[in-house]
Formats: C-alpha cells, sequence, structure tokens
C-alpha cells in the first residue's frame, strides 16, 4: 500500500522475483484502462523484469466506469487462478477503495485468504516533491503527445472511465486552444498551466490516499507493516536496506513462519493460501 509515486510497483516486482513463482495483480483504477500508458504511470515490459502482470489494459471503452465491484470480480478470477498454478498472488496498485472491497466486503476472498500488507511510505514534503519531478519525466517522454492523441474535443466530462485520469482533464483548455490554431503565446501559458495544475492535482492525491491508508491502518493494523521509503528518494540504493530487504523479511515470515493466522481460521493450511497486498499507483 502507499500513495502514488512512492514505489509500490517497484517493490511489488521485487518481491515477486523473490519469491517465484508469483504474479502481480494490479488495483490500481486508471491502469485497468487501455492507452495513456505514461500518463496512468503503467509499467513497461523492461520494468517488469518478466513477472506476468493481471487486470492492466482490460478495459477497452475509455468511458465505462470500472467500479470496485468489477474489481473484486475480475482480481478474483486472477488471484485464484495463480494460486491453482500454485503461485503467489501480489496485489499491487493505488487505489485503495478496490483493496478495501476487496478484502473487507467480498465475502468469498476473506474465507479463503490470509492478506500481508505492505505500506510503501514517503513523509509528504518529500513525496510532493518527488511528483513534481515525476511529471516533468513523463512530459519529457511524450505525456502531452500522448494526450493529444486522446483529446476528444467534443468530450468535455472528465467524470467517468479513464478521463478522470490525473494528467487528462488538466489540458482541456490547452489542447482546445491547440485545436482551434490559436497564439502560440497563449498555448504556452496553457500548456505550463496544466502542467503546473498536473502536479498540484497529483500532490492532492497523495494527501487523500494517505489518509484513506491511515484509515485503513486502524482495521489492518495487526497484518499491516509500514515501509519507509522516504531516504530512497534521496538515495536510491536506500531502497534495498530500507524497503525491499525488509518487505522481503516480512513476506518470509509471513509465508513460512507465521502460522498464527492460518490457526485463527481453523483451517488447514493448504485451504487457506496467502496473498500479499502491495497497493500503489
Amino acid at each position: 500500500m502507499g500513495a502514488t509515486g512512492t514505489g509500490k510497483s517497484k517493490l511489488a516486482i521485487d518481491l515477486a522475483t523473490h519469491f517465484p513463482p508469483a504474479e502481480i495483480v494490479n488495483s490500481d483504477k486508471m491502469q485497468v484502462y487501455k492507452g495513456l500508458d505514461i500518463t496512468t504511470n503503467k509499467v513497461n515490459e523492461e520494468e517488469c523484469r518478466g513477472v506476468p502482470h493481471h487486470l492492466l489494459s482490460i478495459v477497452d471503452d475509455p468511458n465505462y466506469n470500472f467500479t470496485a465491484t468489477d474489481f473484486c470480480h475480475h482480481a478474483s478470477l486472477a488471484i485464484d487462478s495463480i494460486v491453482d498454478r500454485d503461485g503467489l498472488p501480489i496485489i499491487a496498485g493505488g487505489s485503495n477503495s478496490f483493496l478495501h472491497a476487496l478484502v473487507n466486503h467480498d465475502s468469498t476472498f476473506r474465507l479463503r485468504y490470509e492478506c500481508c500488507f505492505l505500506w510503501v511510505d514517503v513523509s509528504l514534503p518529500v513525496l510532493h516533491s518527488s511528483l513534481s519531478a515525476r511529471v516533468d519525466r513523463m512530459i519529457e517522454a511524450g505525456q502531452v503527445d500522448e494526450i493529444r492523441e486522446f483529446f476528444d474535443h467534443s468530450i468535455s466530462d472528465y467524470r467517468r472511465g479513464v478521463r478522470r485520469a490525473i494528467g487528462v482533464p488538466e489540458f482541456d483548455e490547452f489542447l482546445r486552444e491547440e485545436t482551434r490554431g490559436g497564439d502560440e503565446m497563449i498555448k504556452k501559458k496553457l500548456l505550463e498551466v496544466a502542467i503546473a495544475m498536473t502536479k498540484v492535482n497529483n500532490c492532492k492525491l497523495a494527501n487523500r490516499q494517505v489518509q484513506k491508508i491511515h484509515h485503513l491502518y486502524k482495521i489492518w493494523k495487526k497484518n499491516m507493516h509500514r515501509l519507509n521509503a522516504t531516504e530512497s528518494v534521496f538515495n536510491k540504493s536506500a531502497w534495498e536496506d530500507d524497503v525491499a530487504e525488509k518487505g522481503r523479511r516480512i513476506v518470509q515470515k509471513f509465508l513460512y513462519d507465521d502460522t498464527s493466522a492460518f490457526v485463527s481460521a481453523r483451517m488447514p493450511l493448504p485451504s487457506l493460501p496467502p496473498t500479499m497486498a502491495s497497493v500503489t499507483h
């Protein structure tokens, strides 16, 4: 678990390569849609390091509202399939409402699985600065061209589907001015405003996600572990000690040493496969 930009996908892949066979189930509500890979910050093939990913780019209709109910259905199918192949499911993504629905309200899931929650945390001032820098990298990677290809001037409702993704509505005025062939200075200013608003809204999203995680901690604190990734923002080598290695130790204990969860459930260990929940953006 963690706010956007804290490294959830990286940790999930690190764990998956350390505990094979493992597969990752995406729980980010924008990454389920096809397209806008830069804008929604999807992992690319190289970053996946050969680890199978589920629920990425599965929705064709950009206007379809993929709900928590949809997620529970598709995620349960993916998790059951992974477990049937004797694999370890790792859930990763920033949509905490999806995870909350699956773990707290899906009765079949609750009966079948125990979860270990890893919260990747970065102090908010540091995270805000990091998110701003990430937006700059996304712009350099071609985000404006990606949104330009996706833009439809006949649509102004950004409350449905993938158009809700941060980095899409913020560019509406700029792209409309560009379509009209407007003044270059005006377009330049609107582009600057769009980028600035994308940064602001990413920070607001991170704040909301952290608040939600604190709420979930009250529910799941027995099985929830906080990993402080703040230092790794400045020092990439700190990731291994502060996040990856600690995460591996926690998962090792969960999978092989700690049987209390199974005993409390009063079910034989083979009937209660473990599931890793490592949330995200």
